[in-house]
This record gives structure tokens, C-alpha cells and sequence, in this order.
């Protein structure tokens, strides 16, 4: 067992330690006696609480590693100045991904999500039903619980994880449940092709012992499952729906018979979906249908998911992760559900090869908003590729204006907010931190 030989690796140090993965996964392996320790480019809020866990972490790409283990993310150069000085030295290069499947290989039960959408909430409201039902288990959340963060550990039966299919990382993992949310066509720069990408799904599932799937999205109920779930199929459904501000209680029925009513906490009709999934898997678990249902209503959200994060101009001001353009119409259809102006939505792409290879996708979803703004391209791992650039997109959508900065972005919210509008920021990358910038700047009177 990996936690049982973790004196062998000679302590771990983490390359990018800041990132929500990492992060979560030098906890799991300090509260199991491991010395870790960790750099990362930026000091954040994570970075602080890693360092109030006792896990050292050094801001910038000098320092020395003394440890035997190093592992690092697919987000780091090759040319990294820390990577290759352990390469020289003949360090244990470890993958993230890897490193999650030997974590997962260590607790009997291990449940993996994994999808296009919806994952990181998912994987939460899983957590909460755990939490809810007093068992032992562990999580590795892919994002910000807005009550228990990105990791919580009560005990060692079960292992929650996210499943992320970007470079495969995802087969990793063998799971006892494996949850596959939706099979969306995304990363273009690893898969070829949606076959290609649906394959690797197929791929995901053959390595787990029961799978629960989306039987609304074609791609997802053509994998062979145990379980499925949907709106309009599955065996697991949500029928009687009723919605107040945007927050959804609705009755679940496995196989036409009703169970249980649930009454979400979180804003967004997409959420059904993932409490539905949710529902599916921890019946596998063995938990009660009135269990399920109260730790779902325990589920209070996730950062970065449709949340409000202070105001502009006298608008509220809503982030959300939502960075591919299926995500972008739900958002926005809830956001004009619950807005009494217009939402005047502020996009960031993120990275060259999705704009580009979904471009007519994003030019469809975002013509449905009013004017949008588009914000220069959250490049990640990627070299600029003006084909699937920020001002490319923003030439193909009616209407849409391009701002390279803070201070453009807000002049040009500034001279277009009316009452009663709402701003809606979408993307994966450092918009909604611009975005929290701009509010706390005007509240502090700038």
C-alpha cells in the first residue's frame, strides 16, 4: 500500500504546489506523516493555508531541493529551472496524476468524476453526503468547497476524486463507482478527434467495477453502466420541478418510483444534473435516499461557480468557471432568469486551442449576450496562436468588444452599466480575480 511505504520516497516536494490538485494532495500526504514541502509563482490564498498546515512553500523557482520525490503538474515547462535541476540529480519524478492514482490505489472504495462539466460540484456534493452520513472517507476536489475547501479527510474507507481527461490523466485512476457526468467535446490539443476523446472515456470506465452515467448525453449512455441518471431518461430522475431564485427542489424517482424531494441550495438548473449523479452514486454506496437528499441541501456551492463576489458601478457582479461554450449558455441562461436589467457578460478565453477549434461554438453561445465583452485570452500552458486569439473571437460576435486590461474593462462597464443590470464574468482563468480587484478597488473608493 502506498501510504504504508511512504517513508521510501524520502519526502515529496511539490513543483506548483499553489494549484487546487496539488494543493489538496500535499495536505493528504502531510496528514499522513510525509515531509512535503513546495513552490509555487504567486503567493495566494492557498499557498497561506498550505503554510498554516505546516507545509513550507517557497514563492519563485530557486530554491533547492533536498527531497527525493518531486512531483509536478502538466502545467510546468519543461525548461522549468526546478524540474530540470532534479532531472539532473537523479530525483523521483512523480506526475500529479500519477501520484493520484497511487493515492486512490490506497483506500478500498475509491468513486471518480469525471466529465466535461460539473465535476468539481459533483465531487462536492458527494463529499457533503459522506459528511452528512458519518462515513469515513477522504475528497480531492478539483475546486473550492465554500464550507470544506478543496480536501477533507474523516477517514480512510472511501476515496472522492475528481477525473480530469485532460492528457489522460484520468485512466490513473481504478475506481470502484466512476461517475461520467457528460463526454462534451474539449481539449482539442490532447484528442484528435470526439472519437478519440469518447474512446478514452470507454477507457475510464473499463477500469472501474460499476459506472454511473449521463443518459441524456449520447456519447455517455452509449458506455456500458450499472446506473444512469438524466432529465428525460435514466434510472435515477428528477420530475416536479420547482425553482425560487434559480434554486431548484425537485422530487428524485428511481426507475419511475419517487423517493425522496430535495431542495438544492445553489443557484443554476445545471445543478440538477450533478445532484442527480451524485444521487446515483452514493446509492451504490449504500446510503438512504433521505441521507442523500439532506447532504445535498447541505451543499452550499462552490467558488467560481455562479458566485457574487461584490459590485461594480452599482451592478452585482457574478464569477463563474464556465470556459466552454455549453457552459456558457446554461450560465447565462440562469443569470437573465435571475437579473431584472441585462446581464452584461465579460469573457475570458482560456487557452488558444480551445477558442480556436471550438470557435463557432463560443461565437454561438456568446451571441446570445448583449454586447459582450472579451477579454485577452487566458493563454495557460499555451504558446499565442492569433487563430484562436481573444480578438479573433471577439471579431466573429456581434457586437463584441475587445479590452486587454483592468482599467479598459472597467471604463467600458463603467459607461455601459444601468440599474438593474447584472455583470456576469466567465472563464477559467484570472478574470474573476480581476474581477474581485475592480469591486474591492471601487469599494475602497478607486
Amino acid at each position: 500500500m502506498f501510504f504504508d511505504e511512504i517513508a521510501f520516497f524520502g519526502g515529496f516536494y511539490f513543483i506548483g504546489i499553489g494549484g487546487v490538485s496539488m494543493s489538496a494532495l500535499a495536505r493528504l500526504l502531510h496528514d499522513c506523516g510525509a515531509k512535503v514541502r513546495g513552490s509555487d509563482d504567486v503567493q495566494s490564498e492557498t499557498t497561506r493555508r498550505l503554510a498554516d498546515c505546516g507545509i513550507p512553500v517557497h514563492i519563485g523557482s530557486s530554491e533547492k531541493i533536498t527531497e527525493d520525490t518531486v512531483v509536478y503538474t502538466g502545467a510546468i515547462a519543461e525548461g522549468h529551472p526546478q524540474l530540470q535541476a532534479a532531472r539532473r540529480a537523479g530525483k523521483r519524478l512523480i506526475g500529479r496524476a500519477e501520484l493520484l492514482g497511487m493515492v486512490a490505489s490506497s483506500f478500498p472504495h475509491v468513486i471518480s468524476v469525471a466529465g466535461c462539466h460539473g465535476k468539481t460540484t459533483t465531487s462536492s456534493m458527494l463529499a457533503h453526503i459522506f459528511l452528512n452520513g458519518g462515513r469515513k472517507f477522504t475528497s480531492h476536489i478539483g475546486g473550492e468547497d465554500l464550507t470544506v475547501g478543496n480536501y477533507i479527510s474523516t477517514g480512510g474507507d472511501y476515496f472522492i476524486t475528481e477525473a480530469c481527461e485532460f492528457k489522460r490523466s484520468f485512466l490513473s485512476l481504478k475506481s470502484e463507482i466512476a461517475v461520467i457526468l457528460n463526454c462534451d467535446r474539449d481539449h482539442t490539443d490532447c484528442y484528435a478527434s470526439q472519437a478519440e476523446l469518447k474512446e478514452a472515456y470507454r477507457e475510464f470506465a473499463d477500469r472501474a467495477e460499476r459506472v454511473v452515467v449521463n443518459a441524456d448525453d449520447p456519447a455517455a449512455r452509449a458506455i456500458p453502466h450499472a446506473m444512469s441518471f438524466g432529465l428525460y431518461a435514466g434510472d435515477v430522475r428528477a420530475e416536479n420541478f420547482r425553482a425560487v431564485g434559480e434554486k431548484y427542489a425537485f422530487t428524485v424517482t428511481e426507475r419511475g418510483i419517487p423517493v425522496v424531494r430535495v431542495r438544492l441550495s445553489v443557484v443554476g438548473r445545471v445543478h440538477v444534473y450533478n445532484a442527480l449523479a451524485a444521487f446515483g452514486a452514493a446509492r451504490l454506496c449504500g446510503f438512504t435516499a433521505e441521507e442523500i437528499a439532506r447532504g445535498l441541501e447541505n451543499f452550499k456551492g462552490v467558488k467560481r461557480r455562479f458566485e457574487f463576489v461584490g459590485t461594480l458601478c452599482g451592478a452585482p457582479v457574478v464569477c463563474d468557471y464556465a470556459h466552454h461554450p455549453r457552459e456558457i449558455a446554461a450560465t447565462l441562461a440562469t443569470a437573465r432568469r435571475l437579473s431584472e436589467g441585462s446581464v452584461r457578460v465579460v469573457f475570458q478565453p482560456h487557452t488558444y486551442t480551445r477558442t480556436r477549434d471550438l470557435m463557432q461554438d463560443f461565437v454561438e453561445s456568446l451571441s446570445a449576450a448583449e454586447n459582450p465583452i472579451i477579454y485577452k485570452t487566458y493563454a495557460a500552458r499555451e504558446p499565442f496562436d492569433p487563430a484562436g486569439s481573444a480578438v479573433a473571437l471577439a471579431g466573429r460576435v456581434a457586437g463584441a468588444r475587445y479590452v486587454q486590461s483592468p482599467q479598459q474593462l472597467k471604463r467600458r462597464l463603467a459607461a455601459e452599466i444601468k440599474a438593474g443590470d447584472m455583470v456576469l464574468a466567465l472563464g477559467a482563468g484570472s478574470i474573476c480575480d480581476i474581477m474581485r480587484s475592480l469591486c474591492a478597488e471601487e469599494d475602497a473608493g478607486g
